[in-house]
């Protein structure tokens, strides 16, 4: 009951900036899932507001991460806008295991030499796992303005331990709504692969099509 009552608490005194944030944060999650570009002027709001919570909170890594999502707010509404096919909806992509060993080596370096940079600083809170949080952050979102499927299964273990880090720190509506992310990044990863593999359907491989063409040619030749 004490951790429910701290709990409630910290939400009840939860400043107005840190409420519109998480709404726009939420509703940005949730129209990457329906695959609207409108997503991105959605994150674009809610970082430049994170940008501030985050750095009176100690989080340096975390604030800094908002640059990032500022930038690729505008980078993915540009390759949204273009990545269409010829239906016009998002036209989703995927990569191979190994290509996903490589990234996750380089957000653990990144991690291990970031973290040990940061917590020389005495005001830092939790440098690892805020550098952990930050760093597969960047690998996530690029693979969303990149339309990559996998991106939610990156989002599902971060926004997991993001929470912990907010919870942690007072953050609690804030932590809260990584909570709820988790429950969004697995109907998100279900919404995509559909639609990743309806486009597999409805889209003939090159090569497949240069097969059929040559076999029609060789049909109707002359006799």
């Amino acid at each position: 009951m004490a951790v429910l009552d701290a709990l409630l608490a910290d939400l009840r005194s939860t400043a107005a900036p840190e409420v519109v944030a998480v709404l726009l944060a939420l509703a940005y999650v949730v129209l990457a899932v329906r695959r609207s570009l409108w997503c991105w002027p959605s994150a674009f709001a809610s970082a430049a507001i994170y940008l501030v919570l985050f750095a009176r909170a100690g989080l340096y890594m975390q604030s800094a991460l908002q640059l990032f999502y500022l930038a690729m707010a505008i980078y993915g509404w540009i390759d949204w806008r273009r990545g269409r096919t010829d239906a016009g909806t998002l036209a989703i992509e995927s990569r191979r295991l190994r290509w996903h060993c490589g990234v996750i080596g380089v957000i653990l370096v990144a991690t291990l030499a970031n973290g040990w940079i940061v917590a020389r600083y005495e005001s830092a809170t939790a440098p690892y796992v805020d550098a952990l949080v930050t760093w597969s952050s960047v690998a996530a979102t690029w693979m969303v303005a990149r339309r990559l499927l996998d991106n939610w299964l990156y989002w599902i273990v971060i926004d997991l331990v993001a929470a912990w880090l907010y919870f942690s720190q007072s953050l609690t509506l804030t932590g809260v709504l990584f909570l709820i992310y988790v429950a969004i990044a697995v109907r998100g990863f279900a919404a995509w692969r559909t639609e990743r593999e309806r486009q597999s359907t409805h889209t003939r491989p090159l090569d497949a099509v240069d097969a059929v063409d040559a076999a029609s040619v060789a049909g109707h030749g002359p006799d």
